[in-house]
């Protein structure tokens, strides 16, 4: 049986997501970020990077980060048609993730995380107000990706939870969220989704 480690509310919650969609029996193990849960020894172990999410697999193999973890579990599972079919298609999938990876998640990090990108505390407030702009310009990017569309490509992807995530991170740091048209119309979209709701009750994320 997988299984993964996450965190509420963290990246860790489009893997969450997408292992529910699949619909096959899996574990879930929280690590408590706030408490340095991820620091400790055992999760060491697990993952060295001392981060979530993790899956360790039924050969007892560990995947880390959601560009490798999410396109594992939707190919492991092809019926459940959760990358693009074509190729071509499924590139640009994994580019997105990429973006998402590379670009959107570390501008939030200059948010909570200002003491990975500067020495001096007395620069911290100009990183993360550096970090809120950059963030809040990629929701508006992706706003712009979701525009006259249900999904980011022709159907439900692996790309959909991951950019839930986002949205969230946005919400919860009291950014306008609301006045991204279509990214909120694919957040509504996504709380209709059963495997969508299950999580985010486990996760006791407050997203309506």
């Amino acid at each position: 049986m997988l299984t993964l480690f996450y965190a509420p509310g963290a990246c860790s919650m489009a893997s969450h997501i997408l292992l529910e969609e699949i619909g096959e029996p899996y574990e879930a193990k929280p690590v408590a970020l706030a408490k340095g849960e991820q620091k400790t020894e055992t999760y060491l172990k697990i993952n060295p990077r001392g981060r979530v999410p993790a899956l360790r697999l039924d050969s007892g193999e560990v995947l880390t980060e959601n560009v490798a973890i999410l396109p594992y579990i939707a190919k492991s599972h092809p019926k459940a048609k959760l990358l693009p079919a074509d190729p071509l298609g499924e590139a640009r999938c994994v580019s997105l993730m990429g973006f998402f990876s590379s670009s959107v998640h570390v501008a939030f990090a200059h948010i909570g995380r200002p003491e990975r990108y500067a020495a001096d505390e007395a620069a911290f407030p100009t990183v993360k107000e550096a970090g809120r702009k950059a963030f809040f310009n990629y929701l508006k990017d992706i706003d712009g990706l979701l525009a006259g569309k249900e999904w980011f490509f022709d159907h439900y992807t692996a790309c959909d939870p991951y950019a839930l995530g986002f949205y969230w991170w946005g919400k919860r740091s009291e950014m306008p969220v609301q006045e991204l048209a279509n990214y909120t119309a694919h957040k509504d979209r996504m709380l209709k989704r059963p495997a969508v709701r299950r999580v985010l009750a486990q996760e006791q994320i407050p997203l309506t």
